[in-house]
């Protein structure tokens, strides 16, 4: 995608989403475990909604919101990383993590090197973030990336889960 940035950290490489990385993603993504933690990931995740990511991701404008595949170098995408026009203030975070790299501070790693670029380079100010409360390991990755809690709990709806779930949010200032 011309004008995608590209960002790097000690261990990672965040890029453009690319159709490549339809079978790596379907991989990652048909995890229950990791779908009822996001609001809009399906399960069972199939190929196809691989390749509708990937198109949705490939006609983003650049200027709202913007989605970057998270690569570590030695296996491809292990995850990904998004900003997308949904946060009141600002634009809101949201990534998932394959679950063979849990644990080892990848989410916040890229968490971290994404709001670096959004303060900088993508000149916002704010952003939002929250965390299903049954997943205080997400609420951890945003403390470690800079966000603090607005004391406000939203009833948020997760398509793997079929139902909403009480969700603790959050905010970032540059």
């Amino acid at each position: 995608m011309a004008g995608f940035p590209s960002l790097r950290t000690p261990r990672l490489t965040l890029r453009a989403p690319a159709y490549r990385d339809a079978d790596r993603i379907v991989a990652l993504a048909n995890d229950i475990d990791i779908a009822r933690m996001t609001t809009s990931m399906p399960h069972p995740y199939s190929r196809s909604d691989a390749k509708a990511f990937l198109a949705r991701m490939d006609s983003l404008d650049l200027e709202r919101e913007v989605a970057f595949a998270i690569d570590d170098g030695r296996h491809g995408l292990i995850g990904v990383v998004g900003l997308f026009p949904h946060g009141p203030l600002g634009p809101e975070i949201g990534y998932w993590i394959g679950r063979d790299y849990w644990g080892q501070g990848y989410a916040t790693e890229a968490a971290a090197a994404t709001l670096k670029w959004v303060g900088g380079d993508w000149g916002r100010r704010v952003v939002m973030s929250g965390h299903f409360a049954d997943n205080p390991a997400s609420g951890r990755v945003l403390e470690k990336a800079g966000f603090l809690y607005t004391g406000e709990v939203q009833s948020r709806r997760s398509v793997a889960r079929g139902s909403v779930a009480p969700t603790r949010m959050m905010v970032w200032l540059a």
